[in-house]
């Protein structure tokens, strides 16, 4: 016997005083309702109702368990009610604020496909790595080192007037005598590379080349494309991204092409099936928004 269901029933016959408006107001079938309650009054073994008049009367019996009956009903709304906003609590997953728009769109399409309710929260680099810890989101892309990575992003230097067909060296950076009166040009890094495995490669080339110090430097990726139009600098970024800016981008000549960004998925309770999902069913969609075109075996 389904306990609920047929406490259901005895409570909407006795507030309506008959088995015909209860089974109405139920919206289930009269006999329906009529054996549901006859099933609780022989698993109770006493009469819940009083069907000797015209119109249906509780029992004292039936008038002692009625309140009971009727918390049960509640209780079981409320859990049902709970179940269905658990079953459509959005996935927040922490991602990198350089997605793409039409990119992030698709992803949460993709999800959408797997029954996950996605939530796309842009931050940077370390505030990701901390959400994901602290549990404020569900899920994160963290920048990992390529070596640790699911997905990579091959980084090289955007300029604004073509350099020709081959890699981009940084030591044509370096300031000659001609230039003591100039702004030196400069690498500029976007906060998504401010991390030690983009950013300590590239300072340890920028000393080995002779830069200055100064010719480094990190801000976001509008100020920076302003400098790259205005002061001939260079960006480090991706292709994709570069293609974006309308700028012409090259590989950094002394790095070679296994200088990128790395990424990984974390999520922050393994047991989170949702979070788990889109980890295993996602990861295109993923690729996109994160303009990687190479993926390391960990995702195959």
């Amino acid at each position: 016997m389904d306990l609920v269901a047929a406490c259901r029933a005895f409570v909407s016959v006795s507030e309506h005083g008959s088995f015909t408006v209860g089974a109405a107001a139920a919206r289930t079938a009269q006999s329906v309702v009529s054996r549901r309650v006859a099933a609780l009054e022989q698993r109770l073994g006493e009469r819940l109702l009083d069907r000797s008049s015209r119109a249906v009367t509780l029992t004292p019996f039936g008038r002692d368990m009625l309140p009971t009956a009727k918390q049960l009903v509640r209780l079981a709304d409320r859990f049902e009610h709970e179940a269905e906003a658990a079953r459509r609590r959005p996935l927040r997953l922490a991602v990198p604020a350089l997605c793409p728009t039409g990119a992030l769109a698709r992803l949460i399409a993709q999800a959408h496909e797997q029954h996950v309710l996605l939530d796309p929260f842009p931050a940077g680099p370390a505030e990701r790595a901390d959400l994901v810890t602290s549990r404020q989101v569900r899920a994160a892309l963290l920048a990992v080192a390529p070596t640790e990575a699911t997905w990579m992003v091959p980084l090289g230097l955007a300029v604004a007037h073509a350099p020709g067909g081959g890699p981009i060296y940084l030591d044509t950076l370096r300031p000659g005598r001609a230039d003591r009166d100039q702004r030196p040009r400069r690498v500029w890094l976007q906060p998504e590379d401010d991390v030690p495995h983009v950013r300590d490669r590239l300072a340890r080339l920028r000393d080995a080349v002779g830069l200055l110090p100064a010719q480094l430097a990190v801000a976001p990726a509008v100020a920076a494309a302003a400098d790259v139009l205005s002061q001939g600098d260079a960006l480090l970024c991706s292709a994709a991204q570069a293609r974006e800016l309308r700028f012409h981008w090259r590989p950094v000549g002394e790095l070679g092409p296994g200088f990128a960004r790395g990424f990984s998925l974390a999520v922050a309770d393994e047991a989170d099936v949702d979070a788990v999902r889109v980890r295993r069913a996602c990861a295109d969609g993923i690729s996109r928004c994160l303009g990687a075109t190479e993926r390391s075996e960990a995702a195959a």
